[in-house]
């Protein structure tokens, strides 16, 4: 009598499984794709799921990043040689263009990440993108976990939470007009920690500010800054030398470091394992406007 095993699927061997499907339909419903990649770990690790979906052929569709300008040089770094090594075709959107012909002013405090919604519109408008791959999880924030998988957007780039379509049985309704576009998110179901486990798993090398390292830092409502050409010392204060990481990648004058001894990926794995904070909510003070700073950027047209 034949003995028959038990066939399990690990928990991230389903998470991937999922996403792959996602960018499979996402290329059968859709003209003109595009793939949003800042060299955070969220959009390196969604690079990886698009090598794997695709495999053995080169992933199909360019990606686009939106600059603000205020970067980490070791970010761009990594973002110019992870491009270059899969020979993709690098769409870069840029905030300080956009500014010096007028399609968006600079803001009093300098800061940047306000003005990207007409960037990315008007980039997504001039290549004709109908689908726009995001990292965005619904873990990170609260009006993300309000977000579909297919985020529908009209033809202003604008979104409603309160006209998303069902996704039943992991039904996608991919149907738009001339205009409109529909933003995937197919790390929706993943978390923090999920992502670090897959980082793991899969041997991805990140850029050198996820992991511990010591940096000239100024503390400003609790939140460390990196001191640097965005970040300048206000008169009474004064900078430090810690031992810190990034959890998170964004304008380089809006997102602080966490104090950290995690300096592999296993060490940062048992970090966020104990962690309750996300990690927006720990190192981003643009979301800290107000409880819905975030929802009011999304329905102008943010990611």
């Amino acid at each position: 009598m034949s003995q028959t095993k038990d066939y399990r699927v690990s928990h991230l061997d389903a998470l991937e499984a999922e996403s792959i499907f996602v960018m499979r339909e996402v290329m059968a419903e859709f003209e003109r794709p595009v793939l949003l990649f800042s060299g955070g770990k969220d959009s390196i690790v969604m690079l990886r799921l698009a090598e794997k979906a695709f495999a053995p052929g080169r992933i199909p569709f360019p990606v686009m990043h939106v600059d603000t300008g205020h970067n980490f040089a070791e970010v761009l770094d990594y973002r110019d040689r992870r491009v270059a090594a899969l020979g993709l075709n690098l769409v870069v959107a840029s905030v300080q263009e956009a500014i010096d012909t007028g399609l968006v002013r600079e803001l009093p405090d300098g800061t940047r990440n306000r003005i990207q919604t007409p960037v990315l519109l008007a980039a997504v408008e001039k290549y004709r993108f109908d689908a726009l791959f995001g990292g965005a999880r619904r873990d990170e924030e609260k009006a993300r976990a309000k977000e579909r998988m297919f985020s529908f957007r009209d033809e202003f780039g604008q979104w409603d939470p309160k006209n998303q379509r069902p996704e039943l049985w992991a039904l996608y309704n991919g149907r738009h007009h001339p205009g409109e576009s529909i933003r995937v998110f197919p790390l929706s179901n993943w978390t923090e920690l999920d992502i670090w486990h897959y980082i793991a798993k899969e041997q991805i090398p990140l850029p050198s500010i996820y992991y511990a390292h010591d940096r000239e830092v100024v503390e400003r409502g609790g939140m460390f800054y990196a001191v640097n050409e965005f970040i300048q010392l206000r008169d009474g204060e004064s900078s430090q030398v810690r031992r810190v990481r990034y959890r998170t990648v964004g304008d380089a004058s809006q997102t602080a470091a966490v104090l950290s001894e995690a300096d592999t990926v296993e060490k940062v794995i048992d970090e966020v394992a104990a962690t309750r904070i996300t990690e927006r909510g720990a190192t981003r003070g643009d979301d800290k406007v107000s409880e819905a700073a975030m929802e009011d950027r999304k329905r102008e047209g943010y990611f």
